[in-house]
């Protein structure tokens, strides 16, 4: 990519199971590995969480995805108030790449690139188990990117859930089945 303020938001299947999302975000590079890393900065746009940044080392993420609403708004049927989820790290670069399980299969890998004063954040999250999974994780994956980016760059989030539905209607015209 020449011109990294055209990146697209949208997450785009790299491979079978797999989709690569990206973001330009207002740097340093270490306020957004804080983003990632410490639980009280990521609960604001993915989910809480203590990490022990020990490769092998286990956590466990909290999402309340309803507190990521600045005004109330109907969480979609089948989603509960709190969801929580074991994890373990398995490759660590401080400041710059940071992996870990996701579910029982699943792998999520951060990469953090410094372009000029701006970080690109790439995730690359595989082995998604379905096409209903993917549609949702590619939706959960843009819209808690479109709020941290809002929060780092000091602008008002759009509502999690609302911003959710509505992505995920785009991802089921976008990714063919």
């Amino acid at each position: 990519m020449n011109d990294m303020t055209t990146i697209d938001p949208y997450g785009e299947v790299i491979a079978p199971a797999t989709i690569r999302i990206e973001r330009l975000l207002p740097g340093p590079a270490s306020r957004v590995w804080d983003w990632l890393t410490k639980s009280e900065l990521r609960r604001q746009w993915l989910a809480a969480g203590d990490m022990d940044l020990t490769v092998g080392a286990p956590f466990e993420l909290v999402w309340r995805n309803d507190e990521l609403n600045a005004t109330p708004s109907k969480r979609p049927d089948g989603f509960a108030e709190e969801d929580r989820m074991q994890s373990r790290i398995t490759e660590l670069d401080p400041g710059k790449t940071l992996s870990f399980v996701w579910g029982k299969d699943g792998e999520v890998t951060f990469r953090l690139k410094e372009v000029g004063p701006d970080i690109l954040l790439t995730i690359v999250h595989r082995r998604i188990s379905d096409r209903p999974n993917l549609l949702g994780v590619s939706a959960g994956w843009h819209m808690h990117l479109d709020i941290m980016a809002a929060k780092l760059g000091g602008r008002k989030p759009d509502d999690f859930w609302s911003g959710w539905q509505r992505l995920r209607a785009e991802y089921e015209t976008r990714i063919p089945a």
